[in-house]
């Protein structure tokens, strides 16, 4: 039997960097070790951001509806505190800044759920809470397709089949309480 020889070849040196790209011993932009830390952000020099609990939940009843109670039910079976810390700072923080009317929030919701993709049961959710402020189904498929040359046909496609099955749903006869925004419709008519 013969033994097979290995040669190992040997690399030859790296090339040494020009002088311009020599590390110094301190770079220009280090902080010396005796400097003092720059001073921490104290709470008294931000703006508070509200957090009105009870705010949070009125706007979940009038976006959601009873839906919003099953599921938060489950969630909190699973999850204690959860859900309320989803409402209180969604629904009671973000939703309640100044700058956007809740139709525009949905819009934003509708585009960021169909491009993440995988959250077929919150985009169902949005498409149902958009329906219930007003929103129309062409305004709600046009968002969506409008997004198709940003996040991808499929990530599109995806969200129009979520979009249809919801549409679909509310359909079917429920036995659901009105919502606020459907009293107001009401009321204009």
């Amino acid at each position: 039997m013969t033994r097979a020889t290995v040669t190992t070849a040997t690399t030859p040196p790296a090339p040494t960097p020009p002088a311009t790209m020599t590390p110094t011993a301190t770079p220009p932009t280090a902080v010396p070790r005796t400097a003092t830390p720059p001073t921490a952000v104290r709470p008294a020099d931000l703006t508070p951001a509200p957090l009105d609990r009870e705010a949070g939940y009125a706007l979940l009843a009038e976006l959601a509806g009873p839906v919003a109670a099953a599921t938060l039910g489950g969630l909190d079976g699973l999850a204690p505190g959860f859900a309320d810390w989803i409402v209180t700072s969604l629904f009671g923080g973000t939703y309640q800044r100044p700058g956007l009317a809740l139709r525009d929030r949905q819009i934003a919701n509708l585009a960021a759920l169909t491009a993440l993709g995988g959250v077929e049961p919150q985009l169902a959710d949005h498409v149902r809470n958009s329906l219930r402020i007003g929103m129309t189904r062409e305004e709600i498929t046009e968002v969506i397709v409008h997004l198709a040359p940003y996040v991808g046909v499929p990530k599109a496609l995806a969200g129009l089949r979520v979009a249809t099955a919801t549409f679909t749903a509310t359909d079917t006869p429920t036995t659901e309480a009105p919502t606020a925004a459907d009293t107001r419709a009401e009321a204009r008519a």
